[in-house]
């Protein structure tokens, strides 16, 4: 890892540029860890792990103006390794571009785990020939031998993409792989628009909850929605556009 942000509480990190070759292992450019109040801006990142990686028992975090690749695009996690406990809440990523990474905009848990994630919004972000864009990867097991099927799962809740579009090298564009037993909910996607390199792109979800409005492409049809047209839904959707807000308001305080 370059930077490692750890046990912190009101950081800035400006103008910043990690460079490593894109197939460097665990060269995560900032890594983010049990810290409040923090903010990464106007950065450049490239190298071979995720471009920022966020995880445990951090809230408050925003970052803007972030240049990403090549690399494993931004991430939350992983979380819930080892049957452990882990909460994430109000992360803001405002303003990036992504180009040429394995991931784009990442939520990943190990089975197992307990905790939640939640008040994460993605906006303004412009993606060139990234494989999986937007994916939340409940089953990930980055491990020699196979994870063992468990039921309980860290919970991943109120997380908006809005105004994000750019090009991809995979099938499944938008990708919700979420816990059977511990489904992902308020999932809320606003003007997506990303492409194929090669032809028709798609979404695929597994026990998610949520729905799109505006231009949302390709379609997130596959989402569970509760009749997302009633008042009800109008009102969550007004309180979920302020995810984050805490995250935005560390401005102020730095």
């Amino acid at each position: 890892m370059h930077l490692i942000i750890a046990r912190s509480n009101t950081v800035r990190v400006s103008r910043v540029m990690v460079t490593s070759p894109g197939d460097s292992p665990n060269t995560d450019g900032i890594h983010i860890t049990a810290s409040t109040n923090v903010i990464v801006q106007d950065c450049k990142i490239s190298t071979g792990d995720d471009c920022v990686s966020i995880v445990n028992a951090s809230s408050r975090i925003k970052m803007k103006k972030i240049y990403c690749g090549p690399g494993h695009g931004i991430s939350i996690g992983s979380l819930g390794r080892g049957n452990s406990t882990a909460t994430v809440s109000a992360i803001v990523l405002d303003t990036a571009i992504l180009k040429n990474t394995t991931n784009g905009l990442r939520i990943k848990t190990w089975q197992g785990g307990n905790g939640y994630v939640k008040g994460v919004r993605f906006e303004n972000v412009e993606m060139h020939d990234v494989a999986n864009p937007i994916i939340i990867d409940q089953f990930y097991c980055d491990s020699p031998s196979t994870c063992q099927n468990q039921t309980s799962a860290v919970h991943i809740t109120e997380i908006m993409y809005r105004n994000i579009t750019g090009t991809t090298k995979s099938k499944n564009a938008i990708k919700f792989a979420c816990s059977d037993a511990v489904p992902c909910s308020h999932i809320v996607l606003n003007n997506v628009n990303l492409e194929g390199n090669d032809g028709k792109v798609e979404a695929y979800c597994n026990s998610a909850e949520g729905f799109g409005y505006g231009v949302v492409h390709p379609s997130a049809d596959c989402l569970d929605s509760h009749d997302n047209k009633s008042l009800g839904h109008t009102k969550y959707l007004s309180e979920t556009a302020m995810v984050g807000e805490d995250a935005k308001n560390a401005h102020d305080e730095l």
